[in-house]
């Protein structure tokens, strides 16, 4: 890797990507404002309490910033203890590191005794310039409106106060308004929009103690590494925060986001630890393509397996290094990289496994070429003619159901690659279905390292007709 040369660390390389945090016991409306501010379902919506278990995020961009919109489990009783232990545990994670806190009430009940104990956590765990806006959800009718505000104005939780519906976009804009002003009070800007030039953005994460800074280190040509090299210790967690280090190959620039581990839950028992794992949200939301880190030297774990979904589920590209391969040998080595494969099988269909070794650089020369090659998978769009042609062979005469009576698919303009299904009945579309469908395209098209998404939209025979006479 001696072509490859490091410019130097930067503690950011753009302007910081702010968190806002939506914070409130279970079933007060948390996922589906979540999913209503973010323009799309991600977040699992449900009338049980608590269905929410991880923390999920989502990168919100409005015309006057943008920000890290991020749902959590509700923090109140439950009747499963465990379940609830964790949960509130993510809660507190995304509470203390928010920069803004979306603090949910139910306004078709009266405050609650779980209310006014997530308002003691709000006080105790916030930092003290952290504002706090309260949303007072499921706001559909306004007879509980202005006693509710009431009552919340004697309570002094908020700098804000407004009512929302979610499902009927009631005070959304409002809110995101809020959400805009005490960002910039706060200083953040909006980041510079993207011209195309930027060099990709890629955020190295796993687990602490996988070797991500010594493979940072290994990317870098002798003479840099020795001038500012990333500090590397046998210490788990010993990279306190992200650091962007630039890096040039082949004339190629390049932003490596080097991050501190995640830990589980259960471990996550200190300030470093918990901003390590919220910084990892961030990166990800940042990057265009993220590499994941594994030990050769232990099998995958349960967290690699979350960090992994956390990557498909931002629609980022993906690598999956299999770090201190050097460690096996002979049918060892072929067992443990089989075994990583079929362990992250939902990525790896996908998403290559490069052996590799910080310490000899076996497998680190290519890398750079890898990463060209998934985001230029990322970003590639098929003509509306070649992609209606590839979908009529795959289907013609397959039992697909619903899919088989499609006439027409177009490629969105996104990313990661989305493709709009026209169909009769999206409900009666089959995940199965889908699947069969991607495996296609994948054979046809490639698109290697890159999550694919399906929109289904029903058929409008007019739209449907306009939309072929464009074609």
């Amino acid at each position: 890797m001696s072509s490859a040369r490091q410019f130097g660390h930067f503690p950011s390389l753009m302007p910081k990507l702010p968190t806002v945090a939506i914070i409130g016991r279970p079933n007060t409306g948390k996922s589906t404002l979540f999913n209503r501010l973010i323009g799309k379902r991600r977040s699992i919506e449900s009338d049980i309490a608590g269905t929410t278990r991880d923390l999920i995020s989502h990168r919100v961009d409005l015309e006057e910033m943008s920000y890290l919109l991020v749902d959590t489990g509700g923090i109140g009783s439950t009747a499963d203890k465990d379940f609830e232990e964790d949960v509130a545990e993510q809660s507190l994670l995304a509470l203390e590191f928010a920069d803004v806190i979306v603090f949910t009430v139910n306004a078709k009940e009266e405050i609650t005794g779980d209310d006014r104990k997530v308002m003691d956590i709000i006080r105790k765990k916030r930092r003290r310039h952290v504002p706090v806006i309260v949303a007072l959800t499921k706001a559909d009718t306004p007879e509980r409106r202005d006693a509710l505000i009431l009552d919340f104005h004697e309570t002094d939780i908020g700098e804000d106060i407004l009512t929302v519906s979610a499902p009927h976009r009631i005070g959304i804009d409002h809110l995101n308004d809020l959400i805009v002003k005490h960002l910039k009070l706060l200083n953040f800007e909006k980041a510079p929009e993207e011209t195309g030039d930027e060099p990709p953005r890629i955020a190295i994460i796993g687990r602490p103690n996988v070797g991500k800074s010594s493979i940072v280190n290994a990317l870098m040509s002798d003479g840099q590494r020795e001038k500012s090299p990333v500090l590397v210790s046998p210490v788990a967690g010993t990279t306190r925060d992200s650091i962007d280090t630039e890096v040039m190959y082949h004339d190629k620039r390049y932003i490596l986001i080097d991050t501190a581990g995640l830990k589980k839950q259960a471990r996550r028992d200190d300030e470093i630890e918990r901003f390590s794992a919220m910084r990892t949200l961030t990166a990800v939301e940042q990057a265009d393509i993220v590499i994941l880190v594994l030990s050769a030297a232990e099998p995958p774990t349960q967290q690699d397996k979350r960090i992994a979904a956390l990557a498909v589920e931002s629609g980022k590209g993906l690598l999956v290094l299999l770090n201190k391969i050097d460690t096996l040998k002979g049918e060892k080595r072929t067992d443990g990289i089989g075994f990583v494969t079929d362990t992250l099988h939902f990525v790896t269909k996908f998403a290559r496994v490069i052996p590799c070794s910080a310490v000899t650089r076996e497998g680190l020369v290519k890398l750079f070429d890898m990463v060209e090659s998934v985001q230029l998978s990322r970003i590639r769009r098929i003509p509306t003619n070649q992609l209606n042609r590839w979908f009529e062979e795959s289907v013609h005469g397959k039992p697909l159901g619903e899919i088989a009576k499609t006439k027409y698919i177009t490629q969105a303009d996104e990313i990661p690659p989305t493709f709009v299904l026209f169909v009769k009945n999206p409900r009666n579309v089959q995940a199965s279905q889908l699947r069969y469908l991607e495996n296609q395209l994948r054979k046809t098209f490639g698109f290697d390292g890159t999550p694919i998404r399906f929109l289904m939209k029903p058929t409008e025979k007019d739209g449907l007709e306009k939309k072929r006479k464009i074609k």
